[in-house]
């Protein structure tokens, strides 16, 4: 066949596309388990990272071997063995209606449309029992789903850190809820005051001379719908609606 014709022309074409859709195809089925084991591992340093436990050269599962992962039944607030906490994924939890309920208008102020009936969570323990608690938390802001964790110090009220692993807000502003001085603005603050959430974000800088600086935190500035954002869903997840229950039976010894 002559090198210069159509049909030869298409011929290396095509032949070209199967090459590479072999090579692709078969790195990704290779690469699929060492993806998997990233994704794992990115996950973990991000609840040690949110716990203030990472630390900078120490294998990261040999720092997570600290932490034990419960599955809580959000309905009830208990832990639950009703799904496997090693197989549970729960984001493709939230979109399936037999794993999850849809939210109403007035419960959703997070935002996110469906909550899960089970979440995983992360505890590390002392000789005292638990020493910290952290959550997964999410909820939409200006662009995008913030996906993060919040840890709670021991009594179940105090934050000990706060961090979000995946979000698409604007770099310089909403962006700045990866800024290492705002989360740390997050830590000693108060989620409940008695009863009621009282954790805030407000807007502009909080007067540490007032008694309700124990429970606000400082706005993102120029990122007024971010800040917004992670009020609402700190307020959602640690309502009645989240984690509120879980962490009353926890203090009672319920869980």
């Amino acid at each position: 066949m002559a090198k210069d014709t159509v049909k030869h022309t298409i011929l290396v074409a095509l032949i070209l596309c199967l090459v590479c859709s072999v090579v692709v195809s078969g790195a990704a089925v290779g690469l699929r388990d060492m993806q998997k084991a990233n994704k794992e591992e990115d996950k973990k340093g991000n609840i040690l990272k949110a716990a203030g436990l990472y630390q900078e050269g120490v294998s990261i599962d040999e720092q997570f071997k600290t932490v034990t992962a419960k599955v809580v039944d959000l309905s009830t607030g208990r832990f639950t063995d009703a799904v496997d906490v090693a197989s549970f994924d729960q984001r493709k939890a939230s979109k399936d209606p037999a794993l999850s309920d849809k939210l109403s208008a007035d419960q959703d102020i997070a935002k996110i449309g469906r909550k899960e009936k089970y979440a995983t969570v992360y505890m590390v323990e002392g000789d005292n029992g638990i020493e910290k608690m952290i959550l997964p938390i999410k909820g939409y802001a200006l662009w995008s789903t913030l996906y993060g964790f919040v840890a709670l110090e021991g009594d179940f009220n105090t934050v000990a850190g706060l961090g979000f692993y995946e979000h698409k807000e604007t770099p310089g502003l909403g962006g700045e809820v990866d800024n290492p001085s705002w989360k740390a603005l997050w830590v000693g603050k108060q989620i409940y005051n008695g009863d009621q959430t009282a954790i805030s974000v407000i807007k502009g800088a909080v007067d540490n001379s007032k008694p309700e600086a124990l429970y606000q935190v400082d706005g993102l500035s120029g990122a007024t719908l971010t800040s917004k954002g992670v009020h609402n869903l700190m307020q959602f997840w640690m309502g009645d609606s989240g984690f509120a229950p879980f962490l009353a039976n926890l203090k009672a010894g319920e869980a």
